[in-house]
């Protein structure tokens, strides 16, 4: 404490990018931690500037600290740092050519990262942080990593899904520096204990993404029979998310003559390729592509659907979910899921518990797990209920915030006993 007055603990969230519409969990998460008393400085790679935001971001904008690739403000810093300790410098950025040069894309944007995480590494010891928290193994981590070398400040991960699944340059150095690790799922600590040892399983923790309850009105008891499908699914458009399994999905109900409508929210690359599926199939009718929303918009076609279907795929590469925060809303709004059934989405997603789980990349068994929910409308519902259930007991942001929260805590006190 300084002049009676009660030192804010201070942490730095690094990200790919900020702000992001597709992760709005980590938004969600710095509110909440900022509700606990932690003051949080921004650390995006990119700042982006989207065309759709969450009306929340806004006050976080000031807290953004961001700096280009290259400037004379990031050469400066990195000529003080490698005057005052060319030993750390020289062997900081030897060891990521090294440990990123088997992987050319992680290479080439780690040799871009190196100078901005210099300043950055200067900024965060001007401002008094006393924790750094990486969201993702990939670039972010990469990045605190760097950081902690020429500081000595510890940091810690979320490793989330892609993170960990697809390119893993260096994954093992930044997992074993790391203070703790955060897992949104028992599938991910179990993943990389298979690869790299018990060590790792050790310093995990496993928190969840969290939802608010409170912005999703439960669905109420539907009628004994539905006059159609009002199909839902959220998600960007990326390979792995497998919206054109769905479509394909919409093919089979329309032949099998059930009544429904399918309306897909997200932006990504797949736009065009989805819209000419669509089209190919004749379902421009009834497969709509809604394009980015904000939360509170996702929020009323969550209210106004009654199944919610998240059709995504493991891609050849290895890219799949981690437990998709669209989900949670979905079963926080007592809406019936549809899911595929890989990673940690069964810890979710139970098996005619909570919702209904089909093989990946099988339109045949998605179209056979909505019909069942169009026929059953009732036995759905109460699936929907206990999903809410547990939603309540393991994915609300304010209980795993204070969890994160208390981990944070833990680290700081060490530091500073």
């Amino acid at each position: 404490a300084k002049g009676g007055r009660v030192t804010p603990r201070r942490i730095a969230y690094l990200m790919s990018r900020f702000p992001n519409l597709s992760e709005t969990f980590i938004l969600r998460e710095m509110i909440a931690l900022r509700d606990l008393g932690w003051e949080i400085d921004i650390y995006p790679i990119i700042r982006q500037h989207p065309p759709v935001i969450h009306s929340e971001v806004q006050p976080w904008l000031p807290r953004v600290r961001h700096s280009p690739y290259l400037s004379f403000k990031v050469l400066a810093a990195n000529l003080r740092a490698l005057f005052r300790s060319p030993r750390v410098y020289l062997r900081t950025a030897l060891r990521v050519v090294r440990e990123n040069a088997s992987d050319l894309n992680f290479f080439l944007r780690a040799l871009a990262l190196f100078p901005k995480a210099v300043l950055a590494a200067e900024q965060i010891q001007v401002q008094g942080v006393q924790h750094i928290h990486a969201h993702y193994a990939s670039h972010p981590a990469l990045m605190a990593w760097i950081i902690h070398q020429f500081t000595g400040i510890p940091y810690s991960i979320t490793v989330h899904a892609h993170d960990i699944f697809v390119r893993k340059a260096m994954l093992a150095t930044k997992l074993a520096d790391a203070h703790f690790i955060i897992s949104i799922s028992e599938f991910n600590r179990a993943y990389l204990s298979r690869l790299y040892g018990a060590w790792v399983e050790a310093k995990t923790h496993i928190i969840h993404c969290g939802v608010e309850p409170q912005r999703y009105p439960p669905h109420a008891e539907p009628p004994t029979s539905l006059p159609g499908l009002k199909i839902l699914s959220i998600g960007s458009l990326q390979p792995y998310k497998g919206q054109k399994y769905l479509i394909e999905a919409c093919a089979l109900l329309r032949a099998q003559q059930i009544p429904f409508e399918c309306q897909m929210i997200g932006a990504g690359e797949l736009h065009d390729e989805l819209q000419a599926h669509i089209q190919s199939l004749g379902l421009e009718n009834q497969v709509k592509l809604l394009g980015p929303q904000n939360q509170q918009a996702v929020a009323e076609y969550l209210a106004a659907a009654n199944v919610y279907a998240q059709p995504s795929i493991i891609t050849p590469n290895g890219k799949m979910e981690g437990i998709p925060v669209s989900i949670m809303e979905a079963l926080a709004s007592a809406l019936p899921v549809v899911a595929s059934d890989l990673s940690g989405i069964p810890e979710l997603v139970q098996p005619s518990q909570t919702g209904q789980l089909v093989p990946p990349e099988d339109p045949q068994a998605l179209a056979e797990a909505l019909t069942w929910v169009y026929h059953h409308p009732h036995e759905a519902h109460q699936m929907a209920l206990r999903g809410r259930e547990r939603v309540m007991a393991q994915f609300t942001l304010s209980t795993n915030a204070a969890a994160l929260a208390a981990v944070f805590e833990d680290t700081v006190q060490t530091r500073h006993s």
